[in-house]
């Protein structure tokens, strides 16, 4: 006498809630899924499980410079909305750049100056030409190195030049008590960053190479140009960007935000100095 297999006919149910029935199945383990665990994918619908364990395998993605892998540009998108925007305001009120704008002869008693004016711009032909050059940089390093590490070599940049303009400038000459704008400094450090990472991985360096010497000639021999700024810049981003590059693969995000403090204290060690030495 034969009897019917009783599990012949009997609805799926979801794991995590045996009391529902559930004849969707996730696409990754096949399990039943029911609506509240139904978590929605690029290839259809995985259970909660999964889509966890998804997310956590994602999360542990690095670059080759070991910065997490982000989706898009979004300190670049900041740094230019805010440079806009603040442009915008010194058309409604230009006395705006009296308050910010890097003076030697005003730094010490006004140290927000030495970051701040790397948001100003003098014409709208100065910004567009920044934040082109900040938009292409800045959609190429930041991927690669991750929010906190672009985010860092472009500040510290910006601080780099303002400081080398603090130290070059004569109490003497007329640049002691002339204002600096520009986002120029930091975008030299960026060039630098990308000319430190294509030695790095053995790439050619040749095209990086003539838009430097360009740039820096330009920055030497044009007029109303801190070639100051744009020197300390550029070397605060070849430092910064090597200790990201060469930074061993164990102990690269030690080395990294060391090597990032140790920069920022130098910087700031050396602005000091030389207020003491006025």
């Amino acid at each position: 006498m034969t009897q019917p297999d009783p599990r012949v006919g009997t609805a799926p149910v979801c794991p995590r809630h045996p009391d529902r029935v559930a004849y969707v199945r996730c696409q990754r383990c096949g399990r039943p899924t029911c609506p509240e665990c139904q978590v929605p994918s690029a290839v259809g619908i995985h259970c909660v499980d999964c889509a966890r364990s998804a997310s956590s395998r994602r999360r542990g993605v690095r670059t080759a410079l070991g910065g997490n892998v982000v989706a898009d540009a979004l300190v670049t998108k900041l740094l230019v909305g805010t440079c806009v925007v603040v442009y915008a305001a010194q058309m409604v009120y230009p006395a705006l750049a009296g308050w910010f704008d890097f003076v030697p002869a005003l730094a010490a008693g006004q140290p927000w100056r030495f970051l701040s004016t790397a948001l100003l711009h003098a014409s709208l032909l100065h910004l567009a030409l920044n934040m082109w050059a900040l938009w292409v940089l800045g959609n190429s390093l930041e991927p690669l190195l991750g929010r906190w590490r672009f985010t860092a070599l472009t500040v510290l940049s910006a601080l780099g030049g303002s400081t080398a303009i603090y130290w070059l400038a004569a109490p003497t000459s007329p640049s002691w008590i002339t204002g600096t704008v520009g986002a120029s400094g930091a975008i030299f450090g960026l060039f630098a960053a990308v000319f430190v990472i294509q030695r790095r991985f053995g790439r050619d360096t040749s095209t990086i190479v003539g838009l430097l010497v360009i740039n820096l000639v330009i920055s030497v021999v044009g007029a109303n140009i801190s070639w100051q700024g744009h020197l300390g810049g550029f070397i605060t981003g070849l430092l910064v960007s090597a200790i990201y590059a060469w930074a061993p693969r164990e102990r690269r995000t030690a080395v990294g935000v060391w090597g990032t403090v140790g920069v920022a204290v130098a910087l700031v060690a050396l602005a000091v100095a030389r207020t003491a030495l006025i």
